[in-house]
């Protein structure tokens, strides 16, 4: 065996004690860390969730439970909690026009969604091929994000409290835009209406579609979920 070929085994067999000794140690160090997390009463977040100490419920939650479950069941006589609709997931979906001809401007749409949810979004892309609009199969032509318990419900607490009173000549949203299945939806124009969003830093003016998916069995009864949590609907 030649000298150039004992120095290659040797260097290789170094290599992979060396790659062995790190990952041993990332696993220790991140043992380490849940275990102080542990220790700290913090509660690792899983997906969708918020990092949050076992013992805190987010306030729209609390109200959920303290206060709209027991006028729901007194307004639609309910016999059990469980028949009461309850918010399941809320999508936000915002369309990207420009992205076809320049799909850097993705970027900027990203970082403004992850601010305002504090969950990373996706990428949507297109399903098939549009010639009118040139757009392509697999084409990115927007960013989508859902979230789920915690999460969302800090965020429409943030959003009927905070945002929607921010809305230019805002007089209530519409109470019509159910699809009959307890799913309701809302437009917004402008993406300034968060208060997560730096004016200066925005290069575009972009809407986005906020879709609250609920268990309700019919319109009515989403509707009088959503408005005993808060939701200003248009009188």
């Amino acid at each position: 065996m030649s000298e150039n070929t004992e120095v290659k085994q040797v260097d290789s067999a170094k290599a992979k004690a060396d790659a062995k000794k790190a990952a041993a140690e990332a696993g220790r160090a991140k043992a380490k860390k849940a275990k102080e997390e542990s220790a700290m009463g913090v509660k690792i977040a899983g997906p969708g969730e918020t990092k949050v100490a076992p013992g805190y419920t987010p306030r729209l939650q609390a109200h959920y439970n303290e206060h709209v479950v027991p006028a729901l069941m007194k307004q639609f006589g309910f016999k059990s909690k469980m028949q009461v609709p309850r918010i399941d997931k809320i999508v936000i979906n915002c369309a990207v026009k420009d992205a076809v001809a320049n799909p850097k401007v993705l970027d900027s749409a990203v970082d403004e969604l992850l601010a305002i949810t504090g969950q990373k979004p996706v990428l949507t892309r297109a399903k098939k091929a549009i010639a009118a609009f040139k757009v392509r199969e697999g084409n990115a032509v927007g960013v989508m994000v859902t979230l789920r318990r915690a999460r969302m419900y800090e965020f429409l607490d943030r959003f009927m409290n905070i945002s929607l009173p921010r809305v230019r000549d805002f007089k209530g949203v519409s109470a019509k835009s159910f699809d009959g299945r307890g799913n309701y939806s809302v437009g917004i124009r402008e993406q300034i209406i968060f208060p997560e969003i730096n004016y200066d830093k925005v290069d575009q003016v972009r809407g986005m579609t906020i879709t609250i998916a609920t268990t309700a069995k019919n319109n009515e009864e989403a509707r009088a979920a959503l408005a005993e949590m808060g939701m200003p609907f248009r009188k």
